[in-house]
C-alpha cells in the first residue's frame, strides 16, 4: 500500500484547508480552483471559521489568564467592515488609526467603548470624530495630542485616555516593523511621559486612565515582550493606574522555517510579567493584529504566463498592488499550484506590473505551472490587501469568506467606474 503523504504547503493554509479527492486545495471547504472560476482572481480567501477561532482563543485565553481584561484587535492589519463585524461578533474590542477605520468599525457595530484610537500624527478631524464617536480610549502619543484634546473635547465631559510610552526595547525584527526603541516615533521617553502625566492629570476634559506600550510586528520571540512589561516599572511611583495596553507583535508562520511562539505561550508570557509589574487590580488590554487574521487567509492568483530559461518565471494576474508585504519588508511567502498541491520546480513567481521589483517569491517549488492554473498564496490575511494599490491601474481585490463549503463575497472587486468616480470635469 502506497503511503500518502501531505504536502507541506498544506499547512501554511488556513486550520482546516484539505486536499479534495482529485488532490486539490480547500479552503473553508471550498475548492479553490472553483472560487477563482466564481468570483475571479486575484482574490482574497478568508477562512471565517478559522478566524473566529483565533478571535475566541485570544478573547478566552486572555480572559482566563487575567479576568479584568480585553482583546482589541489591531484592525490596520486587515481593516474591512466585514471583518470588523466578526470581531464584534466574538466580543473582541479594536484599535482604529484614523478616522476611515473609525468608521468603518462603528459601521460593523463595534461598540464605541470598545474602540482605541492610535495614531502618532492623529488630525484634528480625526480627533474630533472619536470624541463626537464616544471612542472609548484615545491613545496620547505627543504632546500635540494633549493640546488637540484640550481643545476638542466639550467642557463638561471627560474623554478618556491611555498614554503612550516607548520601553526602549528592539525587538528581532525588520527595522520598519519596531516601534518601541529609543528612537521610535511613536510616544514619549520616559522623561517626558512624566511631564505628559502631569499635563494630563491637570487637565478638564481628560482621564487618564492608564499606559501603553507596544515594541513591534512579526516578533518571534516571547522575551522582548516581558523586557517591555517590566520597562513599565519606572513610572510605577505615579501609578497605579487603572488600565495597562500590553501592545500587540505575535508573528505569524509565513514559511516553513518560522517558528512563532503559540497564542498561548505568548499569553503566559505577558501575565506572568504582568503579575510580577502590574497591580492586580488593573485592565489589561492587549492588541493582537498581524497573528489574529494572517493565518486565516490566502490569496489567489490565476497564472498568465511561464517563462523558461535559466530561471522559470511564472507571471500571476497581481502582485504588488495587492501585496507590498515583498517590496517593502522582503517578507517571505509560499505558494503552490491549488489543482498540484506541493512540490515541483523551482520558480520565480512575479507578479503583472512594470517594476522589476514586482516580485512575490522567488524559489519557490512548483509542480508543472502552465497558464490558466490557479495559484494559492497562504499567509496574507495581514497588511497585504490593507496596502492595496491602484499601480497600472489595478483593481483592488474582494475579499471572499468561505465557510464549511459556503463562499460569499464580502467585499467587492473595484471597477473601472470606481476609478473615474472621484473625476472632476
Amino acid at each position: 500500500m502506497t503511503k500518502v503523504t501531505t504536502p507541506a504547503v498544506l499547512g501554511l493554509f488556513p486550520s482546516g484547508s484539505t486536499l479534495n479527492s482529485a488532490g486539490e486545495l480547500t479552503i473553508g471547504g471550498c475548492v479553490a480552483s472553483d472560487l477563482a472560476a466564481a468570483f475571479g482572481t486575484p482574490a482574497l480567501i478568508v477562512d471565517e471559521q478559522a478566524l473566529r477561532a483565533r478571535a475566541r482563543q485570544y478573547a478566552d485565553g486572555l480572559s482566563q489568564r487575567w479576568a479584568n481584561s480585553l482583546v482589541t484587535w489591531a484592525s490596520k492589519s486587515l481593516p474591512y467592515t466585514a471583518i470588523y463585524r466578526v470581531m464584534a461578533e466574538e466580543g473582541v474590542g479594536v484599535d482604529v488609526s484614523g478616522g476611515g477605520e473609525i468608521m468603518m468599525a462603528l459601521a460593523a457595530g463595534v461598540l464605541p467603548a470598545s474602540i482605541v484610537l492610535h495614531g502618532n500624527a492623529k488630525t484634528d478631524d480625526e480627533m474630533g470624530l472619536a470624541v463626537k464617536s464616544g471612542v472609548g480610549l484615545i491613545v496620547v502619543d505627543n504632546f500635540d495630542d494633549i493640546d488637540r484634546l484640550n481643545r476638542l473635547v466639550p467642557i463638561g465631559t471627560r474623554q478618556r485616555v491611555l498614554l503612550r510610552v516607548i520601553p526602549n526595547v528592539m525587538p528581532d525584527t525588520h527595522a520598519a516593523n519596531a516601534t518601541g526603541q529609543a528612537e521610535s516615533k511613536f510616544g514619549l521617553s520616559f522623561p517626558d511621559a512624566r511631564r505628559a502625566i502631569g499635563l494630563l492629570r491637570a487637565s478638564e476634559v481628560v482621564d487618564l486612565e492608564g499606559l501603553h506600550i507596544h515594541i513591534g510586528s512579526q516578533i518571534l520571540q516571547t522575551e522582548p515582550f516581558t523586557r517591555s512589561i517590566e520597562a513599565l516599572q519606572d513610572l510605577a511611583d505615579l501609578g497605579p493606574f487603572a488600565t495597562y495596553s500590553l501592545g500587540g507583535g505575535l508573528g505569524a508562520k509565513y514559511t516553513y522555517s518560522d517558528d512563532p511562539p503559540t497564542v498561548e505561550a505568548y499569553l503566559d508570557c505577558l501575565i506572568e510579567a504582568a503579575r510580577r509589574v502590574l497591580p492586580s487590580t488593573a485592565r489589561i488590554l492587549i492588541e493582537p493584529g498581524r497573528s489574529m487574521v494572517a493565518e486565516a487567509a490566502a490569496t489567489i492568483y490565476r497564472v498568465t504566463t511561464v517563462k523558461r530559461g535559466s530561471r522559470t518565471f511564472v507571471g500571476v494576474d497581481g502582485g504588488m498592488s495587492d501585496n507590498m508585504e515583498v517590496s517593502l519588508y522582503g517578507q517571505r511567502f509560499e505558494a503552490t499550484i491549488a489543482t498540484r498541491v506541493g512540490g515541483g520546480e523551482p520558480c520565480v513567481v512575479v507578479g503583472r506590473h512594470c517594476e522589476s521589483g514586482d516580485q512575490l517569491i522567488d524559489g519557490v517549488e512548483l509542480q508543472n505551472p502552465e497558464v490558466g492554473d490557479v495559484l494559492a498564496v497562504p499567509v496574507t490575511g495581514a497588511y497585504c490587501l490593507t496596502m492595496a494599490n491602484n499601480y497600472n491601474g489595478a483593481l483592488r481585490i474582494p475579499i471572499i469568506f468561505a465557510s464549511n463549503g459556503a463562499p460569499r463575497m464580502v467585499l467587492r472587486r473595484e471597477t473601472y467606474d470606481d476609478l473615474l468616480r472621484r473625476d472632476l470635469p
